[in-house]
């Protein structure tokens, strides 16, 4: 059985880096990768996801959201939700 590395799969598969697709494709990997942390973190505090979003004024159902990238939310509600965890969000803006 042949195999192949994963970037030449995604490159096939999704498109090269710096094509539209491919830049949507690891921007949601972040996002979700952002989502686990907060779902780690929080467990580590031990806090429920009621708990969480109490502290931050939303719903339970906000946060699991959240925790599962499986919603859009207003990024501000991120950095809440991070706050509250004693964590913090950084971004960088490439120019072009």
């Amino acid at each position: 059985m042949k195999t192949y590395p994963l970037d030449q799969l995604i490159d096939e598969q999704i498109g090269p880096i710096g094509t539209p697709k491919r830049d949507l494709f690891e921007s949601k990997i972040q996002f979700e990768l952002i989502g686990a942390k907060i779902k780690i973190l929080r467990k580590q505090k031990g806090l429920t996801q009621a708990q969480l979003g109490e502290l931050v004024g939303v719903q339970k159902a906000q946060i699991s959201k959240i925790e599962k990238s499986t919603a859009n939310v207003k990024i501000v509600t991120v950095f809440k939700v991070l706050n509250a965890l004693g964590a913090k969000l950084t971004w960088e803006v490439e120019l072009p």
